[in-house]
């Protein structure tokens, strides 16, 4: 997030586009809600009527992966009509031509035709939004699990420089991280092309820093993003696969392709604090301390390094992730120094993450830091590229075209499903599925499906079916509701039996490697 929670207690006004923030960031969505209560006002952008747009003062829902051609036609408005910020285009921004010439292909009609928005809405909610100063722009997965992801988020962030909202409190782009510390695993280099605190792999002076500090010669080519480690378990490229706190046989698209690449693994490794779908396919299981047996941080959405602390030991055989990690490094010929969590962040990731240089374990004892923080005095960055000063310099409005998703609805598979998170469980139900009260709250899956597909279908409300993609099929409950428009089914992927990834599309987005969990083609048959 370019800004911090607090700011949505403070907002102006909100544009939520592709979050479903009441289930799945419950906390996030209870600050918006406060904000709403005082007078905000808030857009939410979504083909499902989800609990956030039920405090909305308006729902637009667009068709599934239209969101680059609903975005284009608002600043198509916002340009040919006069609102956009020139003063912040012309000072903070550069590409302001190049983007121009590419919205102008998509006037309100045009927008219309492929969003399925009314032209007249389109040029309404752009003129609604010039009018406020700063808008806050909220994502999540709707925006980025999709083959054109990247260019979601690239139009998410043309339109907040367009309209001069980045860089001040209550303004920015907000991307609601998708999982518990996904933020923290990613400023520490959970990434195939990046070290700690995002200096990229193939800079040769970044290889020369870390070669130096880590006593070893760097590989100067960047690693595999997970198709290619999954599509090399089944060409032989990858022999070995170590799989840490990922429940792969659950969460990644097409459940049986991906039961075939493990059990295609030479040699696999699961670490994990619960056997798993996937332990099942594991040569080696080391068990890990979950979050409370052990010490460490975690870094949430706003950026913000907070403290874990152990409050019991872990069980049997289980250890912390970190002792893990050093026990093999020292099997491998490694002697890594460090004997704590709190000596590997002080002496290593702040030393070498230019981001985290002034966050030491005796500074975030209280209330933690969001970082930047470039030195030891700093107290953190609430928000960032503070004025329109951005880290590169300027801002660049980066045009991009709208495509549909790689499947779409056609004779035989005639509805587009689209997945997500439901609030009472959390992914693959590692850890809630071991909740009594959780369960009662919620014990299966449902397919949500709109009344007139289902009297189209001859559906009843709690009628059996079955939904099927090209992919595979899953037997569950029909569950009838407003909140799912003409034409989709929407599932999560909870429960393994009806999982919605036994039906997903397994295509990326070219540059984040991100699957297009948000669209696929089914058809619903009564069983």
């Amino acid at each position: 997030m370019t800004n911090s929670f607090v700011d949505f207690g403070k907002a102006k006004m909100f544009l939520v586009i592709g979050s479903n923030t009441t289930e799945a960031h419950p906390v996030a969505a209870t600050f918006m809600k406060q904000a709403v209560r005082k007078g905000a006002k808030m857009i939410v952008v979504d083909p499902r009527k989800t609990g956030i747009a039920l405090h909305a003062d308006q729902h637009i829902p667009l068709k599934v992966g239209s969101d680059v051609a609903l975005i284009n036609g608002l600043m198509n408005v916002l340009i040919t009509e006069d609102l956009y910020d020139k003063d912040y285009v012309n000072n903070c921004c550069v590409g302001f031509e190049a983007l121009k010439e590419t919205v102008l292909e998509y006037p309100p009609e045009r927008a219309a035709e492929i969003s399925g928005i009314d032209a007249d809405t389109i040029r309404q909610v752009a003129r609604d939004l010039s009018k406020v100063k700063p808008v806050m722009l909220v994502y999540t997965l709707g925006i980025t699990e999709h083959t054109c992801g990247v260019n979601n988020v690239l139009s998410c962030a043309n339109l907040q420089m367009l309209l001069g909202n980045v860089g001040f409190e209550c303004g920015g782009v907000n991307p609601l991280r998708g999982q518990n510390n996904v933020q923290g695993a990613c400023d520490m280099a959970a990434l195939p092309n990046v070290y700690p605190g995002y200096q990229k792999v193939v800079d040769p002076a970044i290889q020369e820093k870390f070669g130096k500090a880590w006593g070893i010669d760097p590989s100067p080519n960047n690693g595999l993003m997970m198709p290619q480690m999954m599509d090399g378990l089944v060409d032989g490229k990858v022999r070995g696969f170590y799989i840490f706190g990922e429940n792969l046989a659950n969460t990644e698209p097409d459940i049986r392709h991906v039961e075939h690449c493990l059990e295609s693994a030479e040699f696999l490794v699961c670490q994990d604090i619960f056997p798993t779908e996937t332990t099942r396919f594991a040569d080696v299981v080391f068990p890990s301390a979950a979050w409370s047996e052990d010490d460490g941080t975690f870094t949430n959405s706003e950026r913000r390094v907070s403290r874990v602390r152990k409050v019991s030991e872990p069980p049997g055989q289980a250890r912390p992730n970190w002792w893990i990690f050093k026990q093999l490094a020292k099997r491998m010929g490694f002697d890594w120094e460090s004997d704590s969590s709190q000596e590997i962040w002080d002496n290593e990731v702040s030393e070498l993450a230019p981001q985290m240089k002034g966050i030491k374990y005796s500074r975030i004892e209280m209330d933690g830091l969001q970082w930047p923080v470039p030195d030891i005095n700093h107290l953190g960055t609430s928000f960032l590229h503070k004025d329109g000063c951005f880290t590169c310099g300027k801002g660049n409005l980066t045009p991009v075209e709208w495509t549909p998703p790689a499947e779409v609805a056609d004779e035989e598979y005639p509805l587009v499903l689209s997945t997500g998170r439901r609030l009472y469980h959390y992914h693959t139900r590692t850890q809630t599925g071991r909740c009594e009260g959780l369960n009662d709250l919620l014990g299966e899956e449902t397919a949500d499906i709109s009344a007139a597909d289902a009297e189209a279908l001859g559906i009843t409300q709690g009628e059996r079916i079955k939904v099927s993609s090209r992919r595979g099929e899953v037997e569950l409950t029909a569950r009838i509701t407003p909140e799912v428009p003409k034409g989709m089914v929407w599932m999560a992927f909870h429960f393994r039996e009806a999982c919605a990834n036994w039906l997903t599309n397994p295509v990326y987005d070219p540059v984040s490697m991100t699957a297009e969990y948000k669209a696929c083609a089914v058809k619903i048959e009564k069983l």
